[in-house]
This record gives structure tokens, sequence and C-alpha cells, in this order.
């Protein structure tokens, strides 16, 4: 009787609960810069998708330029159209862009600086002159798009529709093709091609465009020590 009396009074040993482990959510994968670039240029490509049945355009051209120190340029968008080819070199900066038509270097944020991309955009443009040596009078429009996380201290005539260079953000580079294809109407009533020869001036191209890996690994690895040794 005492034994049961004292079983009354002493604790049974509490029964352990398995630990339980906190897991850690995963974090976000970081973007790196290279990925920032392909989907900013998946942006635009879906932009210019947009534009009108009369206009055809191309991406990530690599062309012969003889001029080039590299041998080669290296043309982010072209936009054919019956008025002009527009050719586009893309940036992705983050800061305030300053510089002028004549400036060899443009700033980012008085940080460091750039090469004039006007400039370079002429080399472009040059190399696509020589593959339409034909044709006779071309117009081309000089196109640099940078995303929206810069903003511009340039020229102001860089950002005026009758220029025949023009300076935008990437969100409104559409719009700028489209007001400035209209004013071309306006100025030359009569297109300087027929569907037909859009059609064929992309064809053309494209039948330059290098697609080979080698040779653009080469040119790239070219265009990085050229850069390096310009700084």
């Amino acid at each position: 009787m005492f034994k049961k009396l004292l079983s009354l009074f002493i604790s049974k040993p509490a029964k352990l609960e398995p630990a339980v482990t906190k897991t850690k959510k995963p974090s976000k994968p970081k973007v790196e810069p290279t990925r920032i670039g392909e989907l900013g240029e998946y942006k635009i490509n879906i932009q210019l998708d947009q534009l009108p049945k009369e206009c055809q355009h191309l991406n990530d051209l690599l062309v012969p330029n003889p001029k080039s120190r590299s041998g080669y340029s290296q043309i982010d968008h072209l936009i054919i159209s019956p008025y002009a080819l527009f050719v586009i070199e893309t940036k992705n900066y983050r800061g305030e862009i300053k510089g002028t038509r004549t400036d060899r270097y443009w700033s980012v944020s008085n940080r460091f600086k750039l090469y004039n991309p006007l400039m370079q955009n002429y080399g472009h443009i040059k190399a696509v002159e020589l593959l339409l040596t034909d044709l006779m009078n071309v117009k081309y429009i000089s196109m640099i798009s940078f995303t929206m996380r810069c903003r511009f201290s340039i020229d102001p005539e860089l950002r005026k529709i009758g220029s025949d260079e023009l300076v935008v953000y990437d969100v409104e580079l559409t719009e700028f093709i489209q007001r400035k294809i209209a004013r071309l109407k306006i100025e030359q009533p009569s297109p300087c091609f027929t569907e037909d020869e859009v059609r064929a001036i992309k064809d053309r191209i494209a039948a330059a465009n290098i697609t080979d890996p080698v040779i653009r690994a080469q040119h790239i690895e070219k265009a990085k020590n050229l850069k390096a040794n310009a700084k």
C-alpha cells in the first residue's frame, strides 16, 4: 500500500518529442549580368515583333567589317523598313549618362568612361553598307537603346525625332521607330523599297551573318582585349 502511494508522487519521465529542424527558405538565385542582358534583349525582341508587317528585323548579327580592328561588327538589332534601315546598339548601364555627338568617350556617373556608342554604331552601319553596295540612297538611322536603370544628360538633339541619330530608353524603342517612320513618310512619300525588296535585303544580310561559335567567341575575346587596352 505504501509503495502504491509513493508511486503517485514520483513523476514519470516526459516523453521526448522529436527535434524539429527548421528548414531555411531557398534563397532566390542571383541573376548574373549575362542573364540580365539576355532578358533585356528578349524584351526588346518582343517589342520589335509588334512593329508593322512592312518592317523586317534581325537580331545578334556578326558580319565582316574590314575596317574594324576585330575584323567584324556585332549588331544587336537591325530593322529594315521601306523608308530606312534602323541599326540599334543596346546598352545596360546604371547611373547618369553624359555625352555629345562629338565626344570620343561618354561618362557613366562621372565614374568611368564608355566609347561613344554613336561612333561605335557608325562602324556597324558601315559594315551593313558593305553588304548593300549595289543599293542607292539607303537611309540609315542610328539608335542607341539604354535600359531604365540610367538617366540621360546628353545632347538634346539626340532625343528629337528629326535626328538620324537617336538615344532612347529600351521601353520607348518601338515608339521612336514608328514616329521616325511616320516622319519619313511625310518627308519622302514614296518608299525607298517595296515589300519584296525589304525581304530581299533581310535575306541578304541574314546570309552574311556569321553563326560559327568559334569565330563569334574569338570576336568577343578580341573586343574585350581592345576595350581593356583602351582604358
